[in-house]
């Protein structure tokens, strides 16, 4: 994909940059080195113009041409049939050849052997690995990648069904959820809000079975079972608030309820941890459910506009609960922190969690982006950056931008509104179409509300696809592309919505030039075999316009 045309030059000149800064000037030397290095293949051709020309009597090219012309007029046209034909087939199979490379190296193997062999004698430099270079960060974190590259993840944001998903569906009439995230949704609900001693407590056996219940309104029944067995049930009023409720305000209830009901259980059950591994279970179930209201309750505050209340909620659940960052609880965070516009809090969680020991998201890579943004976007002119070049802030700003977009080359489309956007699922696929829909959701209005923000981002986004290896097995800055997203996202989003896919790198020029060269060379074949006679003259008239060059010269 290119570049927008507003950036030109510039965005070039910020992709070639290195991620540490601006390289050093260079001295007298190094640039004449590389004027000289740039103008060898002129001056090679200059020197065997005039070499050509100065031994065109010794070599008595006149002669020669003549024998050569007269030569060609002894031919007949069977001849001229068969070499076209033969440089067809040559032809043909080069660009067979170079159509198979492509495929399997993601390069030309013309355009390999040029930069490899032939740039070096012509004073051009080959390219050296640093250790310390992006492709080998990459590589290292690339080793650190333990997990499966399609793990499918919960969406740190995702809606309530009753309050939000269930009122979509009774406006629009579609289903905003697939059956397949809704099943694991269920599975998520069975490992944390489930444990072995179940059968000791008559309600909890009831929710076990409510959470593998398909039917809505099954599972609504049986919560209302399990209350009337135990009025401190927590986990009945979490499926409750979930499903049932149909405002905000009805969750929040609901979830203050389930509060109660937990804490006194939690307490209960850190009393008994040490007795004996069912406890321990147990603790750990009562744990999970705590965590999940608390979060729950953060995320009602969130949305009834109390942002104050929603930050202090998750900043103390970081506190209480630290080993539990599997659930993303500062992806939370980050979306309130912007909304407040407390900028500096946000820099102080993105450099406890943007580490290249743990996972990245979405949500971590444009936040961070966006930061950097943010201090040069409002005074940014692709005309002017064009002009004069990029300044440092704005390369760090474009670097930014670019890594954001390695990680998920698709929440461009959505931040531009170039693309429709629809309810985030329930889980989401890193670095797919569903997290960029997650992301997009509910972080859309924090790009709006930095001037020129999403000016730069449309200038400087493509040309990210320049810079990433291909084909997709290879990365740059992060971790090859998973090639299975597609799939996965197509049983993750609704079928009304088009899935988004990693942009197809376009061919080489060597490949279109194979392909020409081989149709052109099979025409050539077609019209000697066809009209002989013609094409035999047109191959004397070229060669006497060759002679007559010749001995112009």
């Amino acid at each position: 994909m290119a570049d927008s045309d507003g950036l030109g030059e510039a965005a070039t000149a910020a992709a070639s940059a290195p991620a540490t800064g601006l390289s050093p000037p260079r001295g007298w030397r190094e640039r004449l080195r590389a004027g000289l290095a740039g103008t060898g293949a002129s001056l090679w051709f200059v020197a065997g113009l005039g070499l050509l020309y100065a031994l065109r009597v010794p070599l008595r090219l006149c002669e020669n041409l003549a024998a050569v012309t007269l030569f060609l007029n002894s031919l007949t046209p069977k001849f001229y049939v068969a070499l076209t034909g033969t440089s067809s087939l040559i032809s043909g199979l080069i660009f067979i050849f170079e159509w198979w490379y492509f495929h399997k190296h993601g390069t030309s193997f013309i355009e390999q052997v040029s930069l490899s062999h032939l740039r070096p004698l012509m004073g051009g430099r080959e390219s050296i690995s640093d250790p310390g270079s992006p492709s080998s960060n990459r590589e290292r974190e690339s080793s650190r990648q333990n997990v499966s590259e399609c793990k499918v993840w919960r969406n740190p944001l995702n809606l309530f069904r009753g309050a939000e998903y269930r009122r979509y569906t009774w406006v629009t009439g579609k289903e905003p959820l697939t059956y397949y995230d809704m099943n694991l949704s269920a599975q998520d609900h069975q490992t944390f809000f489930t444990c072995d001693t179940d059968f000791l407590r008559p309600s909890d056996t009831v929710m076990q079975k409510a959470w593998r219940e398909r039917n809505p309104p099954a599972r609504i029944k049986a919560a209302y079972q399990a209350l009337e067995l135990n009025n401190d049930c927590a986990t009945a009023y979490v499926l409750l608030a979930e499903e049932e409720a149909t405002t905000i305000v009805d969750a929040e209830r609901l979830f203050k309820q389930a509060l109660k009901a937990g804490e006194t259980v939690y307490r209960r059950s850190q009393q008994c941890q040490h007795q004996s591994p069912q406890h321990e279970a147990q603790l750990r179930r009562d744990t999970n459910v705590l965590v999940y209201i608390k979060r729950r309750l953060a995320m009602c505050a969130r949305k009834l506009g109390r942002i104050r209340e929603a930050v202090k909620i998750m900043r103390d659940l970081m506190k209480e609960f630290p080993p539990l960052t599997m659930v993303n609880i500062h992806e939370n965070l980050l979306e309130s922190l912007l909304e407040l516009q407390a900028y500096a809090d946000v820099q102080a969680v993105l450099a406890k969690y943007d580490d290249i020991s743990l996972p990245k998201s979405a949500a971590i890579c444009y936040t961070a982006a966006l930061l950097k943004t943010r201090t040069v976007s409002d005074k940014f002119s692709p005309e002017t950056a064009s002009r004069r070049g990029l300044s440092s802030a704005e390369i760090n700003a474009v670097e930014a931008i670019h890594r954001a977009v390695e990680f998920n080359p698709h929440v461009p489309k959505y931040l531009l509104e170039m693309k429709s956007l629809i309810l985030p699922p329930e889980h989401i696929l890193k670095r797919g179409d569903s997290e960029a829909i997650a992301y997009a959701f509910f972080h859309l209005q924090h790009w709006k509300r930095i001037e020129g923000a999403l000016n730069l981002l449309q200038c400087t986004w493509e040309g990210t696809f320049r810079m990433i290896p291909y084909p997709l097995e290879k990365g740059h800055l992060f971790y090859p592309y998973p090639s299975c997203t597609e799939t996965a996202d197509r049983e993750l989003l609704p079928t009304f919505h088009h899935v988004s896919v990693y942009p197809k790198k376009e061919l080489p020029f060597f490949i279109h030039f194979t392909a020409g060269l081989c149709s052109s060379t099979a025409m050539i074949a077609l019209l000697t075999h066809q009209f002989p006679e013609i094409m035999g003259i047109l191959v004397k008239a070229i060669s006497m316009i060759s002679r007559t060059c010749v001995e112009f010269l």
